[in-house]
């Protein structure tokens, strides 16, 4: 199943219009987003190197609107609100920058991250300032998930590491629509 039939999460295929000077891209709309999304107020860019592995977060308040705009990931979503009809379930995409270059929007109670195939640069945009209040995560190796990462023994950073299970993120799991 597409990621996209998470209630609120869209891919959009992102038009490159290439001439013999090079190529005009549109990274991102507000249109393409959920009617009544809020604003996107912050841009982030974020280099990993082949084998790194960051994830999975997630957010209560956030939502993320992510474009990978060079090299291949891996990414997987899961969806921990409550009450939605994909709730608990898994879905994963892959990117790769030089096929296509597609949008992704995560809307906030959606565990997202990815495991850089090659070295990545992702440029992800975030509709609330960061400070750090909204964070939360999911151990990316959880067996409830089962999540078919194409790395075995990834780098992570300390956090993602001490990421906690399924069943303690599951403990206050965010309503869905609410």
């Amino acid at each position: 199943m597409d990621p996209s039939d998470f209630p609120g999460v869209v891919i959009t295929d992102l038009v490159s219009h290439a001439d013999g000077r090079g190529a005009f891209i549109e990274l991102y709309r507000q249109e393409w987003l959920p009617e009544g999304s809020p604003p996107i107020l912050q841009s982030n860019l974020s280099r990993s190197r082949a084998g790194v592995l960051r994830g999975l977060h997630y957010h209560l308040q956030q939502a993320d609107y992510w474009c990978v705009l060079e090299g291949r990931a891996f990414v997987a979503l899961v969806d921990l609100r409550d009450g939605s009809p994909t709730f608990r379930a898994v879905r994963t995409i892959d990117f790769d920058a030089d096929e296509r270059l597609r949008g992704l929007y995560v809307p906030p109670g959606v565990a997202h991250g990815f495991c850089a195939r090659s070295d990545v640069a992702l440029l992800y945009q975030v509709d609330a300032y960061f400070t750090g209040k909204d964070e939360h995560g999911v151990a990316w190796d959880d067996p409830d998930l089962a999540i078919a990462w194409p790395l075995a023994e990834p780098v992570l950073s300390d956090r993602d590491r001490a990421n906690p299970s399924l069943a303690e993120a599951l403990r206050d799991a965010p309503r869905f629509g609410g």
